[in-house]
Order: structure tokens, then C-alpha cells, then sequence
């Protein structure tokens, strides 16, 4: 390869890394050309695989300021610039590696930091990022499920019933399996008036004669 050539081709492996919120390392070695876009095709739109030289792959790692490649840089390699849920990536990579032991999941980087096989497999076993939030917005729906007074509450009641549920989730994981409890009562200042409750203003006339009478005995005696 020509050096304007490779100086071409690690730009671009650098432009990967810098784009892309972590990559995964893998060795391809015995996969057929099929089974290669069967895998860019697994990954869709969270991936994209591509064929490096080591060698390359080595001075992109570098100039980006990544460490720890180097014993993983051997081999027929490929890696999996993830663009999209780094999760989902890692577990349409570790899914297709059961189904095809050719290909060898070496190590990654995510964040900036390096990741052993080991990690990579722990990150696969994640739940996705819809899925998390998914189970917090159903967390706080079933908690709000149980404040049947909210459908009258004011505006005001309902958004700081919510701020209170989002803190305590953040305190609280367990408030993600629905767990919380009843919330509390309405404030005395937000509890609406009964209908057949007299106004404050009702016992004002009889302040006014009781004050009137006194003025008068005053004035008789």
C-alpha cells in the first residue's frame, strides 16, 4: 500500500473512532464473505463492521489516544464501530458468535477505556437502554396508578407528586419494578373546600352586631 494510501486509510480508521461511542475488536478468520454480511446485516444500523490492517489499526489507535490494543491487534481483524445502542451491538455480536464460533470477540473500547472479552460479554448481558427506560416509566405509572385523587388535583399537586417520583427513583432503584408505595395524602392547602362549608366571610356580620351592641351599651350607659 502507498504511504498516501495508508495515510488515507488511517484517517479513516481514526474518523471511526472518533464518531462512533465504542468498538469491538474481533477476529473473522474462517468466516465466509456471506457470513460477513450476514453479520453487517445483524447489526444494522447500531454497527459498522469493517476490515482493518493491524498495522493501521495500531497508529488510529494511537493518534486517538487509545491504549491497550496492541496484543489485541493480531490476526485477521475487524471491528465494530458502534454508532448506535452500544448493548444492542454487543449482543447481536456475542449472538452471532454462538451461532458461528469463527468469529472471536477479542476486546473493545467504550468511553476511551479498553474492555477485555470478558467485559464485552458482561455488556451484552445488559439490558438495552429502552428497555431501562421502560421499566422506570412503567415504575412511576404504577405508582401514580394507586393516586386515584390526582384525576381532580390540580396541575400544580401532579408535578410535584411526579418530581418527587423521579427523585425517589434515583434513590430507589427497587421503584423500577413498580414498588412504591401509596402516595401521600393531599397537602391541607391543596384539600378542595366541602361544598356545604360555610364561607370564611359568613361570620363576619355577626362580628359587625356583636361590635355594634357594645357600642351602644357604651353609649346608654
Amino acid at each position: 500500500m502507498a504511504r498516501p494510501e495508508k495515510t488515507a486509510a488511517v484517517a479513516d480508521i481514526v474518523e471511526s473512532f472518533n464518531e462512533s461511542a465504542g468498538a469491538v475488536l474481533t477476529e473473522y478468520r474462517g468466516l465466509t464473505v456471506k457470513q460477513l454480511q450476514d453479520l453487517r446485516r445483524s447489526l444494522g444500523e447500531n454497527a459498522h463492521y469493517a476490515v482493518v490492517k493491524n498495522t493501521l489499526a495500531k497508529i488510529a489507535a494511537t493518534e486517538v489516544g487509545i491504549e491497550g490494543f496492541d496484543d489485541l491487534l493480531t490476526g485477521p481483524t475487524a471491528i465494530a464501530f458502534i454508532n448506535g445502542d452500544v448493548v444492542e451491538a454487543a449482543k447481536g455480536l456475542r449472538d452471532f458468535a454462538k451461532a458461528n464460533p469463527a468469529l472471536v470477540i477479542k476486546g473493545g473500547v467504550l468511553d476511551g477505556k479498553s474492555l477485555d472479552a470478558a467485559e464485552i460479554a458482561k455488556l451484552a448481558d445488559l439490558e438495552s437502554r429502552e428497555v431501562l427506560l421502560g421499566k422506570l416509566a412503567g415504575g412511576m405509572l404504577a405508582s401514580l396508578s394507586q393516586a386515584v385523587y390526582l384525576l381532580n388535583a390540580p396541575l400544580a399537586q401532579v408535578a410535584r407528586l411526579a418530581g418527587a417520583l423521579e427523585a425517589k427513583a434515583t434513590e430507589d432503584p427497587s421503584i423500577l419494578a413498580g414498588g412504591a408505595g401509596t402516595p401521600a395524602a393531599p397537602a391541607a392547602e391543596d384539600a378542595p373546600v366541602e361544598e356545604d362549608s360555610a364561607p370564611a366571610e359568613a361570620a363576619e356580620p355577626e362580628a359587625t352586631d356583636e361590635a355594634a351592641d357594645a357600642a351602644a351599651e357604651s353609649t346608654d350607659a
